[in-house]
């Protein structure tokens, strides 16, 4: 989805046995099949299907947009379903789904993700702030090594679900992500890592970005993460409410809409 990548695995049947296991062996782009992760199609008591979903570095994540998604089109197009619009139990509660399909094959999909959490506990953070918006984070916080210089960003703390630190940048393709990635996921302020988002807002209903996901690195796309950076946008009057924001990925492109009662819908 979006360049989002997955191992997607019927398990209505019979679950994987040690699952996270697996994702980090079939996640190797040169010895496995190559993705950014695993994801598990289960069986579900309060919805259609359930999705288990394993990053490359064998951690279960509570959510993923995209992959999402993606499920919508796997139990669809495999015929594990004939509706056009599915509940798919996460982690992170239950997500609706709508599918676009044309010729039998789904070629879009709408996923209502809920609201944005904003409360630094609940996201979660170690600081004392109630909200965690437009504030600095400090890397190179290391008081043993008085050589290098100390580096704020300033950014906003956002829970879709998953928790996110999304950062505006003046020129986002000229960012070294392999050394500043870590920097964020790893994080003191992180107690579980962090998604982060470095935005470069193009007008006021288009934006690009680069994300760097906890247990996964730099990825393609992230669902959960431009839905983040459209909620900090519209948090701090950026972009419009109830008109969709363009999220230009590495991989594609996503239509995220936050409207007045801060639910947000990505479709792609």
């Amino acid at each position: 989805g979006a360049g989002n990548d997955y191992v997607y695995v019927d398990c209505t049947k019979e679950m994987l046995p040690n699952p996270g296991a697996i994702s980090e062996y079939v996640s190797h782009r040169r010895f496995g099949i190559g993705s950014d992760g695993l994801i598990c199609v289960c069986k579900s008591d309060v919805a259609d299907f359930k999705m288990r979903m394993f990053n490359a570095d064998r951690s279960e994540g509570k959510m993923c947009g995209n992959g999402v998604r993606c499920v919508a089109k796997f139990v669809h197009d495999k015929g594990l379903t004939d509706k056009t619009t599915i509940t798919l139990e996460t982690l992170s509660g239950v997500k609706e789904i709508e599918m676009v399909v044309e010729n039998g094959e789904v070629v879009g999909a709408k996923v209502d993700m809920g609201k944005p959490v904003f409360r630094a506990t609940e996201i979660p953070m170690n600081c004392d702030h109630y909200i965690f918006v437009d504030q600095a984070i400090v890397l190179n916080d290391n008081h043993d090594d008085v050589t290098k210089e100390k580096v704020f960003y300033n950014g906003t703390a956002i829970s879709m679900g998953n928790p996110h630190f999304v950062t505006f940048v003046d020129d986002v393709d000229s960012l070294n992500l392999e050394e500043l990635g870590p920097q964020f996921e790893h994080h003191k302020l992180f107690p579980e890592g962090v998604n982060t988002e470095f935005v470069q807002v193009l007008d006021k209903n288009t934006v690009k970005f680069r994300v760097w996901e906890r247990g996964s690195g730099e990825t393609w796309a992230c669902g959960t993460g431009a839905c983040a950076s459209a909620a900090a946008m519209v948090l701090r009057g950026i972009c419009p409410r109830n008109v969709p924001i363009e999220v230009s990925l590495l991989g594609g492109v996503l239509a995220i809409t936050v409207d007045n009662g801060d639910n947000v819908r990505m479709t792609g």
